[in-house]
């Protein structure tokens, strides 16, 4: 199995130059709920026999490693039907071992390419891949600066909605002037379904690409915006329901103190009685329960607790 460690997790912008001489056969690696784009650099934990074959064939080699989502996350061993064509050609730049045969690998996406043909199938998948060059450098006009200026705003803003947004984060976005780096660097963050973020990888246009992506952030705001709400919300009623609590603790106390507190105690439970004897519509009900509940945290000389006991 290959699948993402969330917490080790680093997306950045690399201006090395990769080997232009990458091999068109390359061993393969399905990888589950999560599609790599290019310049994406993450730690891939690979359980899977053929995974794990697949990856030592790399390391023998030259370290070059195609990886392609799978279109179904819970199958163990995806035929060649469950396995996008497109992909990402990745590099391996770090490999560790660990005690229970699974392997720990650090890669980094260098390019795109689309599978042509399975050479090997059965041990682990080997195919014959055609890269996918990126379309011409974009003329930055007006609408493609705002577009890009847009993207970044929005990526800032989702990222302080959840408490995520640093300088670091803010001066990489600034230093990005190229809009597929940005769309591609901005998509591998957001929390895509895997069928959209490879809509978005096998799009080779970078400012339609850069486009589709502002359409999944502003959505991505919203929701944001609305779970930030909702978490204040909470937070709020906790606030509330505690310093409810607290005042009525207070109020039983200072009627303890008094020596009303067992005499009211016998007052509200004979109240309850009568409102279950009564058998009311559910409303008047509801309604009766209400005001007995203010009353528990009345003063029992009060005018509104007076005019209670004469409504009950």
């Amino acid at each position: 199995m290959a699948q993402t460690d969330n917490d080790d997790l680093i997306n950045v912008i690399e201006d090395e130059n990769h080997d232009a001489n990458i091999p068109d056969t390359l061993p393969m690696m399905p990888v589950r709920d999560i599609v790599i784009f290019n310049d994406m650099l993450l730690p891939l934990f690979v359980g899977r026999e053929k995974s794990v074959n697949a990856v030592s064939e790399a390391i023998d080699k030259d370290k070059y490693l195609f990886l392609a989502a799978q279109k179904d996350s819970a199958m163990e061993d995806p035929s060649v039907d469950e396995i996008y064509t497109v992909g990402t050609i990745s590099k391996i730049l770090r490999i560790l071992r660990l005690p229970d045969g699974r392997l720990k690998a650090l890669v980094q996406g260098i390019g795109k390419g689309r599978i042509v043909k399975y050479i090997r199938k059965k041990s682990f998948y080997r195919v014959k891949i055609e890269r996918i060059p990126e379309d011409s450098p974009v003329e930055m006009d007006l609408e493609t600066e705002a577009l890009m200026r847009n993207v970044r705003e929005q990526s800032e803003k989702i990222l302080a909605l959840r408490g995520e947004l640093t300088g670091e984060i803010t001066s990489i976005l600034e230093s990005i002037d190229s809009p597929g780096k940005l769309a591609d660097l901005v998509a591998s963050n957001l929390r895509l379904k895997v069928d959209d973020a490879q809509m978005l990888l096998e799009n080779n246009d970078p400012v339609k690409r850069l486009a589709k992506v502002n359409e999944f952030l502003t959505r991505e705001v919203e929701l944001s915006t609305v779970q930030a709400r909702i978490q204040t919300d909470v937070r709020d009623e906790i606030s509330k329901s505690q310093r409810d609590y607290y005042l009525r603790e207070q109020v039983r106390a200072i009627h303890k103190e008094l020596g009303e507190l067992d005499d009211k105690v016998a007052e509200i439970d004979e109240y309850k009685k009568n409102i279950a004897r009564c058998k009311m519509p559910e409303h008047a009900n509801t309604e009766a329960l209400k005001q007995l509940k203010r009353l528990e945290t009345m003063h029992p000389d009060s005018s509104e607790a007076s005019i209670i006991r004469t409504y009950l």
